[in-house]
């Protein structure tokens, strides 16, 4: 069996020179042929439908790696026809015992402190193909030392970034775990997120963006100090940059964890959108209109119109401002929480002054 390995980023004419060479192995012997792919969520779109035809046909069987989300990153039709395999972070104890294979073969005659070996394991992160690079740096500025500490590690071994990628899924899980902690009024786990990405090398400023959107999506008006705090941390962040900015974001990010929280605004934004998606134009009701020339006042433009600040209490009891025939929908139901509750009980006093008047 052949086993044929296209480079990352590969054009479509080494798809197809690899195409040919199958075709060949199979006309010569009539064995299959293995296609390893590496890196497949680097080919576009066209690139991974050249694959298609010759999966279904038989011609190879198509394997692809990838340290991103297949879901997101390989075509849905490739996807279907595929077994997907996920390899998970090795574990402290497998660590462990590569980083002993790794010593024996990079450095044989030096020997490892467990506590260097343990600086080892945590430096990696899961990854065994860093933890192999790390433990070859140490032979190249180990010299032939006979032992290993600690301190030599740290001191060889700059201390390399979390495993992170901007782009890829870590990035979005990670931004997901801090955005339900802060959902959840968990400050401890939104600090830790929030830091996580921050060291992982996560732009400060996009943190700040997500900070915003958590304050109008689930705080809203259960505390409307929430959003101006947030837009404060962004353009603090702006004014002194790293490190001193990232404690104002850590301030905002505390704030909406523990602050009363509410979606009724997000909620009733969606409903909105998606009533007005699937309903008809309805027209302005003439009394709501503007009327600046004559030729509208003649057709009745804002004849009827109550002024609100002339009504008493400043309410213009009964009154509707949706289309005519339209029925209040009810969108927008406040919470009992935090300020909102307020809101809510302001409402309910106008909807018994509206009863009262006839609507």
């Amino acid at each position: 069996m052949q086993y044929i390995v296209a480079i990352p980023l590969a054009r479509v004419k080494e798809i197809r020179d690899a195409v040919a060479r199958a075709e060949m192995t199979r006309a010569q012997s009539g064995r299959a042929t293995i296609l390893f792919v590496d890196e497949v969520h680097r080919f576009n779109k066209s690139q991974q439908d050249a694959f298609l035809p010759h999966v279904e046909s038989g011609l190879f069987t198509f394997v692809g790696a990838t340290t991103e989300n297949p879901s997101f990153e390989v075509n849905s039709a490739l996807l279907s026809r595929a077994a997907v395999y996920v390899l998970e972070p090795l574990t402290a104890d497998e660590l462990t015992e590569l980083s002993e294979r790794a010593r024996a073969a990079a450095m044989p005659a030096t020997d490892l402190a467990p506590e260097a070996r343990a600086a080892l394991v945590a430096y990696s992160d899961g990854d065994g193909r860093r933890l192999i690079n790390l433990v070859e740096q140490l032979a190249v500025a180990g010299g032939g030392k006979a032992s290993i500490d600690v301190a030599f590690v740290e001191a060889t071994i700059a201390r390399s970034l979390r495993r992170f990628d901007k782009g890829g899924e870590a990035f979005y899980d990670q931004i997901s775990a801090l955005h339900k902690s802060v959902r959840g009024s968990d400050p401890d786990a939104a600090l830790y997120w929030m830091a996580r990405m921050l060291d992982g090398g996560a732009d400060p400023l996009y943190v700040g963006r997500r900070v915003i959107r958590m304050a109008t999506e689930d705080v809203g008006l259960g505390d409307p100090r929430a959003l101006p705090l947030a837009i404060a941390a962004v353009e603090t962040y702006e004014r002194l940059g790293s490190p001193e900015g990232e404690l104002a974001l850590a301030q905002a990010v505390v704030y909406l964890a523990v602050a009363p929280k509410s979606n009724a605004v997000y909620t009733a934004w969606n409903a909105v959108r998606a009533f007005i998606a699937s309903d008809g134009s309805r027209p302005v009701p003439l009394r709501l209109r503007n009327a600046p020339t004559k030729l509208m006042k003649s057709l009745d433009y804002g004849k009827g119109y109550r002024y609100a600040h002339d009504e008493a209490g400043g309410y213009a009891a009964g009154e509707t401002y949706l289309p005519d025939g339209m029925a209040r929908p009810g969108w927008y139901d406040p919470t009992d929480r935090g300020f909102e509750s307020r809101i809510r009980d302001r409402l309910a006093e106008l909807r018994a002054r509206d009863r009262e008047g006839g609507a």
